[in-house]
């Protein structure tokens, strides 16, 4: 089995419940590991998972606000999961850097595995 992380991905987004976040955005970060079985020795983009495909997935569902973090995981990881056949395990996270919480001072979070 191999994995594939693509890390610390920084997207300004308009995600979350509150009519602020549609107004004025925040910056999230966004992790995402693949794990998959390669079928020969990889030599080739072919035989591995092309991150770039990953990445282009992410960035999409990036810039379509949803209320819920937890949606856009999920609905980020349905998609990867279409790319390829071997991919065994995906593990996202999504970070919101500043929540439009009054006194709070840090990150909120999710962290969504599937495996197949």
């Amino acid at each position: 089995m191999i994995t594939i992380h693509l890390n610390k991905l920084a997207f300004f987004a308009h995600h979350g419940l509150h009519d602020e976040e549609a107004i004025t955005g925040t910056n999230f970060e966004v992790t995402v590991s693949i794990s998959f079985e390669p079928v020969a020795k990889i030599t080739s983009i072919q035989h591995t998972i092309n991150y770039v495909d990953v990445y282009k997935v992410i960035e999409k569902h990036m810039v379509h606000p949803v209320a819920l973090l937890e949606m856009l995981a999920q609905n980020i990881s349905e998609e990867i999961a279409l790319l390829d056949d071997r991919i065994k395990n995906i593990n996202i996270g999504i970070n919101k850097i500043h929540p439009p919480v009054r006194n709070f001072i840090g990150q909120v979070g999710v962290t969504f595995q599937k495996a197949f």
